[in-house]
């Protein structure tokens, strides 16, 4: 037993320096311990990105809402077909049916 662990410190010796376990506790410090490591770099990106995707769908829907909003200021016919059709809103004398 005492054999084999001589032979085991004796390579580590030759093929292990101080320098290069600094270095490499230093690589696995960067790249996965601290707060900027790379596995956290892709999370962030990924979450920028799905971000980014659901700016662009809010920015569709701001965009239909505006031009929606436009109509209904210049165009009475819109109006009235939006009155009717969301607030189930009749005229007088007209019967409306609803289905689903």
């Amino acid at each position: 037993m005492s054999n084999r662990f001589s032979d085991i410190w004796r390579w580590c010796n030759r093929y292990f320096s101080l320098t290069l376990l600094a270095v490499a506790a230093a690589v696995v410090f960067v790249v996965f311990l601290n707060d900027n490591s790379v596995m956290r770099t892709y999370e962030l990106e990924r979450e920028i990105e799905r971000l980014q995707l659901e700016i662009a769908d809010h920015r569709d829907t701001l965009v239909h809402y505006q031009q929606l909003n436009t109509r209904l200021e210049t165009d009475a016919r819109t109006m009235e077909q939006i009155v009717r059709e969301q607030y189930h809103m009749q005229r007088a004398g007209e019967d409306v049916y609803l289905t689903d």
